[in-house]
This record gives C-alpha cells, structure tokens and sequence, in this order.
C-alpha cells in the first residue's frame, strides 16, 4: 500500500485511485476490478468465501469482548483495537480442531487451552503495555476474580507518566460465552491512591462472581489523573491507562 506526501489532503476516489486516512497518514491504493456477484457465486473464488466467513467471525467474536466490557476499555484503547483484536481472535478460530474449513469460529477455539493462550495478556491500549506500567505482582482468585497487590509503593513500583498525581486501579470479571452473545460482567471496587512513598495492599474485589456458561476473562486497570485544585482530571484523556486481559479460563 503506497502512501503520499501532498500540500492537499484527498479522500475519497480519482478515477482507479482511492485516497484515505489511516492512523499513520494519508494512504492510497487502486480499486479492485472483482465483481462482488462473481466472488459470491464463482467456484474459483470458494476459498475467498470461506476466509470471508471465518474473517467475519473472528471480527464478531472481538467485537462483543470489546462491549462486554466497555465499562473498562472505554478510556483504555488504541485507535487499532478492533483490528488487532480480530487478529487475536483469528488465533484463537484457528484452534477450532473440529469444524469445517469456512466454519471454524473463536467460540469453538476457545474451549482448548491453546485456544485460550492468545487472549491471555491482550493488552487494550498497546501504547501502555501493563506489564511495563505495573512494576509488581499481583495475585488473583479465579473464584471470586479478587485482584491483590501487596506492598504496594507507588512511585516505586509505578511507571508515572510526567504531570499524574494519582493513580486508579479497577478490576473486571467477565463470563463471555462467544457462541451465543450472552455475558455477565462484574466490576470491582476503584481504588484511587496518591502517588507518594506510602506502601499499602490494593484488594480490587468484583461485585459477584461472573456468572455464565461461556469463558472467564479476568481484566486489570491502571489509570492515571492528574489533581489541580483539589480536583482530578483524566491524564491526556487516558493515553496512559493500561488495561490488560490477565487470565482466561
């Protein structure tokens, strides 16, 4: 895919030539000569059919993730979210071992362990990775999907980005079942700290125990404020906060 560089910024299409914005810059590529009843009906084109369909799958399943949990992501995200969560999701459809090539979805590659493995550590916003954020462990109760830190210092085990003041940590507990839409997902309390030299234990407890038959999705967040006259305001409107899938079962 070409990219350009002009006085003139152009979208839409000349001719052949369609021009349009991605988060990198302008980009311009030629139109496809396929025609879409060909693609449908053509037997040459049943691979296409078949990837379309397992494409639109993945892309559905990332989809209700993302709104399952919207409560968490909403100020936790990169602008290429969808994107690389239907590339995860991708993985996860191709650990379908059972369905037929053009059916194989995420909901069925989700049920074995390697299906799993690719959810597990998805970070939301890949400018604030929580493992570079976070600088200590925490332990989790799958039961209760109780999130602890101990020992906790925070302009010592925090990476602080310049001008935040305080720091929000919020747990979610989420029970998705991908084949079916239905999801239960249940917060945790917020615990908003200083950041000073002050140890304490962060216990982040959701509200019940998700419940469903589909997977469980244990989630952490970190998000930064900065406090100007006994106010707090969103750092950068969250382009710091780190939000992180930390297990999946």
């Amino acid at each position: 895919m070409a990219k350009y560089k002009s006085l003139f910024k152009v979208r839409g299409s000349i001719d052949d030539v369609s021009f349009f914005k991605t988060e990198d810059g302008y980009s311009i590529r030629s139109k496809s000569s396929l025609d879409k009843d060909r693609v449908k009906n053509d037997p040459a084109f049943q691979r296409t059919r078949e990837n379309n369909m397992e494409f639109g799958n993945s892309a559905s399943s990332g989809k209700a993730l993302r709104h399952a949990c919207l409560d968490l992501v909403s100020n936790a995200k990169d602008r290429k979210l969808a994107s690389r969560l239907t590339q995860v999701m991708t993985q996860v459809k191709n650990e379908d071992l059972t369905s037929v090539r053009g059916q194989r979805t995420p909901a069925v590659g989700i049920l074995t362990p390697l299906g799993r493995l690719p959810l597990k550590g998805f970070n939301f916003n890949r400018r604030s990775v929580l493992s570079e954020v976070l600088l200590t462990d925490f332990s989790l109760d799958i039961v209760t999907g109780t999130v602890v830190i101990n020992s906790f210092v925070p302009n010592q085990k925090l990476r602080v980005p310049e001008g935040a003041t305080h720091v929000e940590f919020s747990a979610g507990f989420l029970n998705l079942d991908l084949a079916t839409g239905v999801k239960d997902f249940q917060l945790s309390n917020i615990e908003n700290i200083p950041i000073n030299g002050t140890a304490i234990v962060v216990t982040l407890i959701p509200a019940a125990p998700a419940a469903g038959t589909g997977q469980s999705f244990y989630l952490l967040k970190v998000a930064y404020f900065q406090e100007i006259n006994g106010l707090q305001y969103p750092l950068k409107n969250g382009v710091y906060n780190a939000l992180q899938i930390i297990e999946v079962l």
